[in-house]
């Protein structure tokens, strides 16, 4: 995992798989699944030997002690300066007090000083909005984010779960005024969601800011360990867990389930790999977040880029996959333009080759 890439209009180079530590931690609302730090440090060690520079975490993420776990094995492996460290923050960390949560600049400055404190750093390569909090006024939150990288808090901004609209005005805004931009939107995106196709990747192209996916394998449910059962699911995991329940399925989910495994197995590679491999070539995606339980699963994780997946195979893969597209959306797809606004005709907005990647090295990516 030598290969890294910038990510949005920016001169950060992360990698493409992001390390996710959710799970550092055994307290607080991620509990259920966690791990201890003696667990969480092999994981970390594994990333970083391979490669690795993106580490994602949040304030919210098992009550702090994610980002208090993931200091102290900073500092003990002495690798914060080649490292790209990601954290947010909205979610609140005191339900009894207001300004505790949101997007308001009292709590967002806050939030970063504590977590500055928690992961015993003085910086923070990334730092996102945690989710949009549907009251404060985006211009705030872009002016706050500005002062942090000013100040030398941040180095970088960027979004998490928002909609399409709120980062393209925050982007639009910030570039109008000479405020440092977003240069990532972090987004769920797998073979089981593709809801963020119908805007943000076009809004990312066109904006320049890098998606990161997160949850690609769509909380365990592309891992392989589920299967459909005349009572409903087997397998051991998140999703049958009564203390964490997760999404409900449903009859395309297994569809999505069934057409995976057999890529997979075609191309003898775990249905993970596969899954995260889609996602990770899809247009706009910059870099995909990855979790892991233990370094085997980390490693299998990791070899997710070490193969091409085929055309006819990501075709059978997309067509099982599809997202039911509404409107006006359906009025934006190729099928309807071809048949109302050119019909008849081939028109693109550029021919093929006419922006070919730049790559720095002897070795050409294999996706």
């Amino acid at each position: 995992m030598n290969q890294y890439y910038l990510l949005g209009r920016s001169g950060l180079r992360v990698s493409r798989l992001a390390l996710g530590t959710m799970n550092f931690g055994v307290d607080g609302f991620h509990a259920a699944y966690g791990r201890t730090e003696e667990e969480a440090e092999p994981i970390f060690r594994r990333y970083l030997e391979a490669g690795g520079n993106l580490i994602d975490t949040a304030d919210f993420y098992t009550a702090g002690e994610s980002e208090r776990i993931l200091g102290r094995l900073i500092d003990r492996a002495g690798v914060r300066d080649r490292l790209v460290l990601t954290s947010k923050a909205t979610n609140t960390i005191d339900p009894t007090d207001p300004n505790a949560s949101g997007n308001g600049r009292k709590h967002i400055v806050r939030a970063v000083e504590a977590s500055l404190r928690r992961l015993g750093t003085d910086y923070i390569d990334l730092h996102l909005l945690h989710t949009w909090d549907r009251i404060t006024p985006v211009e705030e939150v872009v002016h706050t984010l500005d002062d942090l990288v000013r100040a030398g808090k941040i180095r970088y901004a960027g979004l998490s779960d928002v909609p399409a609209w709120y980062a393209a005005r925050a982007q639009s805004y910030a570039e109008a005024r000479g405020l440092a931009p977003m240069i990532t939107v972090q987004l769920p995106y797998s073979l089981v969601a593709r809801d963020i196709e119908a805007e943000y990747v076009s809004m990312a192209q066109t904006l320049g800011m890098g998606l990161t996916a997160w949850s690609p394998i769509g909380g365990g449910l592309l891992s392989g360990k589920y299967r459909r059962t005349g009572e409903g699911m087997s397998g051991t995991g998140r999703l049958t867990n009564p203390d964490a329940p997760g999404r409900e399925i449903n009859p395309r989910d297994w569809q999505v389930i069934e057409a995976l495994e057999e890529v997979a197995a075609e191309l003898g590679h775990s249905m993970a790999q596969v899954a995260i491999n889609w996602v990770a070539t899809q247009p706009a995606v910059a870099s995909v977040v990855i979790g892991a339980s233990s370094p085997e699963q980390l490693d299998s994780n990791l070899g997710a880029l070490d193969f091409e997946i085929p055309a006819d195979a990501r075709r059978r893969l997309e067509e099982a996959s599809a997202p039911q597209v509404g409107m006006p959306y359906g009025m934006f797809t190729p099928q309807y333009q071809s048949w109302v606004v050119s019909p008849g005709l081939g028109i693109g907005d550029k021919p093929a080759g006419y922006a070919p990647p730049v790559f720095n090295g002897a070795t050409p990516p294999v996706n």
